[in-house]
C-alpha cells in the first residue's frame, strides 16, 4: 500500500503547485520575458525565498514536472514487475508522459518554450540530466557499474528521453512513441550481447 503524504508534505506540494500555476498564468498573459520572479511571488502571495525553496530558477517554473518526470523514468526501471522487460516498461512510461504533456491545452506552453532561448537551453539540460539518471538506473538494473554507466546504457537512455520530445511534436504522439520504440527495441536487442560480455568481464 502506498503511504499517503503527511499534512506538511501536502501543504508544501500545494504551495509549489500554486506558485507554478501562478507563474504559467502570468507568462501566458504577458509573455515569459515580461514577468519577473518578484511578480510571480507577489501574485502567488509567497515570499521570494519561498519561491526559490521550491524552484531553482525562473526557467524551472515552466518545467514544474521536471523532477517528477526524472523520478518516473528511474522508477519505471527500478520498480517494474520482475517479469516485465525493460523496454516495454519504459515505453509505457513515455506513453503516460506524452499523454500528460500533449493536447490543445499544452500547445501554448510548448510555443512559449520554442520562442525562448533560455527555456530551450533549460529543456536541453533537463533532458541530458534525465537521460543520465535513466542510464544509471538501467546499468544498476543490469548489475553493471553505474558511474559512469556503460555507453550502451547511456545511448538507450538518450533514445528513450528523445522519444518524448519527438512524440510531443508529432501529429499522432502515441503512434510516434510506438514507432521510435520499435527502433529502441531493435537497438536494445543488438546491444544485449555486448552488455552480457560487459557483465562477465
Amino acid at each position: 500500500m502506498t503511504e499517503q503524504p503527511g499534512r506538511r508534505e501536502r501543504k508544501k506540494a500545494a504551495t509549489r503547485q500554486k506558485i507554478a500555476d501562478t507563474a504559467l498564468a502570468l507568462f501566458a498573459e504577458r509573455g515569459y520575458d515580461a514577468v519577473g520572479i518578484r511578480e510571480v511571488a507577489a501574485e502567488a502571495d509567497v515570499a521570494v525565498t519561498t519561491l526559490f525553496s521550491h524552484f531553482s530558477s525562473k526557467e524551472a517554473l515552466v518545467f514544474e514536472q521536471d523532477e517528477d518526470f526524472e523520478q518516473r523514468l528511474v522508477q519505471a526501471v527500478a520498480d517494474r514487475e520482475p517479469d516485465k522487460p525493460l523496454i516495454p516498461a519504459l515505453r509505457s512510461e513515455i506513453h503516460a508522459m506524452v499523454k500528460h504533456c500533449t493536447g490543445d491545452k499544452a500547445a501554448p506552453l510548448w510555443r512559449m518554450i520554442e520562442e525562448s532561448p533560455a527555456l530551450r537551453q533549460y529543456e536541453d539540460s533537463m533532458r541530458q540530466r534525465h537521460a543520465h539518471s535513466l542510464a544509471e538506473a538501467i546499468a544498476a538494473d543490469l548489475k553493471l557499474p553505474a558511474t559512469p554507466p556503460p555507453a550502451t546504457c547511456s545511448a538507450i537512455a538518450r533514445f528513450v528521453v528523445d522519444a518524448f520530445a519527438v512524440a510531443r511534436e508529432a501529429d499522432d504522439p502515441h503512434a510516434a512513441v510506438d514507432e521510435v520504440f520499435r527502433m529502441i527495441e531493435a537497438a536494445w536487442e543488438a546491444a544485449s550481447a555486448d552488455l552480457s560480455e560487459y557483465q562477465t568481464s
